[in-house]
């Protein structure tokens, strides 16, 4: 069997114009979604904005300190954002970046 090795074309293949910081967002906000766990909250949080972390505990069959990690992740990621009230955090979604991501995608798909 021959293996065909793949070249790729020197003229872009979409009209997408990203790279350093940009590019390095979107790579971490489509990393932050890979995750089952996280897809499962960013999907809670669509129909439960700003709701805090043990709403995600009870809903989730994962322990809050799991939950609390992977909250880290998608706020690091720009998905989300959290308001600190007393004890509790409140979180919702980041309509901004998610604004910013649905563009740049778009221009790739």
């Amino acid at each position: 069997m021959e293996i065909k090795l793949t070249t790729y074309p020197s003229e872009p293949c979409c009209n997408l114009d990203i790279s350093g910081e940009e590019q390095t967002q979107l790579i971490a906000m489509f990393k932050a979604l890979g995750n089952p766990t996280r897809f499962e909250i960013m999907k809670f949080l669509v129909t439960h904005p700003t709701c805090i972390t043990g709403d995600i505990v009870e809903y989730l069959p994962i322990a809050q300190a799991t939950v609390s990690q992977h909250l880290k992740v998608l706020k690091q990621a720009g998905w989300i954002g959290g308001i600190t009230e007393g004890p509790a955090t409140k979180y919702c979604l980041q309509e901004d970046n998610i604004a910013w991501f649905r563009e740049k995608v778009g221009y790739i798909f």
